[in-house]
């Protein structure tokens, strides 16, 4: 299956990025635990070559905790500091509000030598839906930037102050403009970062139940009853609907209604905390661009 989707309001968010850049003084990450090597955008290590990063794993509540504590050694390997955290809690606040300020901390201190106190203006970047918003506003302690749990509700820069001297820039999700790398892809479309509507559901949870049965067969046949190894994708998700009762007039499998339960579980942690990319692949070469 053959996903691509950079509409044209990504074109103007890159342009946007790009524009207000010399307003900021860092950029934090946003990557989405279950899929870091997916939601990396390899765009931003060129856009944001000049500024201090931060890596931030979230959802890491829906993830693999090894694979979670893999990814953050490697990213701090890589020169980023690197946190994991779930946005909707407020667990971490505080160590994510320290990592921000310990990534600008030389430049501050700096001009509190002359005399100056600086606010510090860090810029949310990410792809869609991986809880940019979301994080801003539990830093912020309050509903400031709009969020959604589908790609896209972010249209424009919203700057919001987490205290008096640090503020956010909410900015919309950003994919780059050809989607190369087909499984990669679609661990985008699984966790919901391309938007449904685009693909074609059956055929798209038919191959997340496939790697599924890989990465975690006994909590898949957990969830679904008349699931075993070596089916197709087909019969896979044939197998929900038989094991859950999605059927039709006259008998027919509702294999939509089974794809669209199947994706809704597995975004919504039902299945079990899984990582689809594994550590092992996320590299970088002297250019400072992820080699998946």
């Amino acid at each position: 299956m053959q996903i691509q989707w950079y509409p044209g309001h990504m074109a103007k968010a890159r342009r946007m990025l790009a524009e207000n850049l010399k307003l900021i003084d860092a950029v934090v990450e946003i990557l989405d635990a279950r899929a870091p090597i997916a939601t990396r955008n390899p765009d931003f290590d060129s856009l944001f070559a000049a500024k201090r990063r931060v890596v931030l794993l979230n959802k890491s509540d829906l993830a693999d905790p090894a694979a979670t504590r893999a990814f953050l050694k490697v990213y701090e390997g890589m020169g980023f500091r690197a946190l994991s955290m779930t946005a909707t809690n407020s667990q971490k606040k505080g160590a994510a509000v320290e990592l921000l300020q310990e990534a600008v901390r030389d430049e501050v201190e700096r001009l509190e030598k002359k005399g100056v106190k600086k606010t510090v203006r860090i810029l949310v970047a990410g792809i869609p839906n991986v809880g940019k918003s979301t994080f801003i506003n539990r830093l912020a302690g309050s509903n400031r930037a709009q969020v959604g749990d589908r790609p896209g509700v972010t249209k424009g820069k919203q700057w919001v102050k987490v205290s008096p001297y640090l503020e956010l820039m909410d900015t919309p999700g950003l994919l780059w403009p050809k989607l190369s790398d087909p499984l990669l892809a679609r661990h985008l479309a699984y966790i919901g970062s391309i938007k449904d509507d685009i693909m074609d559901v059956e055929q798209l949870a038919g191959q997340l139940l496939a790697e599924l049965m890989g990465l975690c067969p006994e909590a898949l046949q957990a969830r679904y009853k008349k699931l075993e190894p070596g089916m197709e994708p087909g019969a896979l998700l044939e197998g929900v609907c038989r094991g859950r009762g999605f059927l039709l007039p006259g008998g027919v499998l509702d294999t939509e209604r089974a794809a669209r339960i199947v994706l809704d579980e597995f975004r919504g942690g039902k299945i079990g905390r899984v990582t689809l990319d594994d550590p092992r692949y996320e590299r970088q070469d002297a250019n400072g661009q992820a080699d998946c």
